[in-house]
């Protein structure tokens, strides 16, 4: 039986999971301690068999008051595809302005998952509507 060390990152509990596995990781072959609530055996599960994460980057902005915007996957996406979401957007730029929730990329890497904008940028030339300007 082999045993691996987790923290589930499912809950704000953090909770520090023992797994032990007997043969190839499926749910009735695995034994989860440590987990305060029924979702850590479910991550411990998807964690050993394909495990996932939301990718979280910043891309260029053209013409924009800041340079980059901060964008994230809409979902998770298998943690082997991560490489390769990053290769794509490092070489990815917009056009200001853009607003948060914008999709800068869909289904990126044929993983089934869009990327979104998560920090607005103005266009350089617009005017802030805090100072409109006189005329």
């Amino acid at each position: 039986m082999n045993a691996k060390r987790l923290t589930c990152i499912l809950c704000p509990n953090g909770c520090e999971l023992d797994v032990f596995v007997s043969g190839s990781p499926t749910a009735e072959s695995i034994r989860v301690e440590g987990n305060l609530c029924p979702r850590g055996n479910g991550y411990a599960l998807e964690e050993l068999t394909a495990p996932k994460r939301t990718l979280t980057t910043s891309i260029l902005v053209r013409g924009g008051a800041q340079p980059q915007a901060s964008v994230k996957t809409t979902d998770p996406v298998l943690r082997e595809l991560l490489p390769k979401i990053r290769n794509v957007l490092r070489g990815t730029q917009v056009d200001a302005p853009v607003a948060i929730g914008d999709v800068v990329l869909s289904d990126v890497a044929q993983s089934g998952v869009d990327v979104v904008i998560t920090r607005a940028v103005p266009s350089a030339t617009a005017p802030c509507p805090s100072h409109p300007t006189q005329v």
